[in-house]
């Protein structure tokens, strides 16, 4: 294949790109946050709250993304009575689909981290003088999250190539030209670039939770 090819798909291709950019950016900072709220939630005193969040975890941990997906894009408008009122753009529906379905993940994430905490930790801070704010605050979250680092790395990098099922609720994102171009021009070629970018998407994600993960190390 000529360079001039490889440049006139590339166009489209890195369009699409910018398109799997934003979404993987909305998704990750709406669900850290909302999902950090669900483990507080899963962890409350409150029973109703707290039954709630798990069984919120495990149905978007139980069922499938794109499944859920189809739902906010194609069954929310189907709803009786209200259905008119959540008719939303696609690619607003996708990012509530994949905002809702990581945060439930992140939050088991969360919990798994807090739940890796010596208790003496808690008794150290009691023994300095510490309220139950400075705790969380100074001693917990800060070593929640060291913990929780890598799990929230691979999922990140999860998210990143997840963002494809954007193809299957028409939202034009990079394999959408990928396979566009393949099929009009018969050629293997847009898939091979397609995959070289999504690998260096991962690879600067990899080494920004690498570095990260250097700086909690050494604070």
């Amino acid at each position: 294949m000529s360079t001039d090819y490889i440049i006139s798909i590339l166009k489209p291709m890195l369009e699409g790109a910018q398109m799997t950019v934003l979404l993987f950016i909305i998704s990750i900072v709406v669900s850290i946050p909302l999902g950090f709220l669900l483990t507080l939630a899963v962890r409350s005193r409150v029973k109703p709250l707290s039954w709630l969040a798990q069984g919120y975890i495990y149905v978007m941990r139980g069922t499938p993304l794109l499944l859920q997906l189809l739902f906010i894009c194609f069954g929310l408008p189907m709803l009786p009575v209200i259905g008119e009122y959540l008719v939303l753009d696609r690619f607003t529906a996708a990012a509530l689909g994949f905002i809702l379905n990581y945060a439930a993940y992140f939050a088991e994430i969360f919990r798994g981290g807090l739940l890796a905490i010596d208790k003496g930790q808690y008794e150290a801070a009691q023994v300095l003088g510490l309220n139950k704010w400075q705790t969380t605050t100074r001693v917990i979250l800060p070593q929640m999250f060291r913990i929780a680092l890598p799990a929230m790395a691979n999922e990140s990098v999860t998210l990143v190539k997840d963002t494809a099922l954007l193809y299957a609720v028409a939202v034009p994102e990079l394999l959408h030209y990928a396979e566009t171009a393949v099929n009009r021009d018969f050629t293997i070629i847009p898939f091979v670039i397609a995959g070289i970018i999504y690998l260096i998407m991962t690879l600067i994600l990899t080494v920004l939770f690498k570095w990260i993960e250097n700086r909690f190390r050494f604070e």
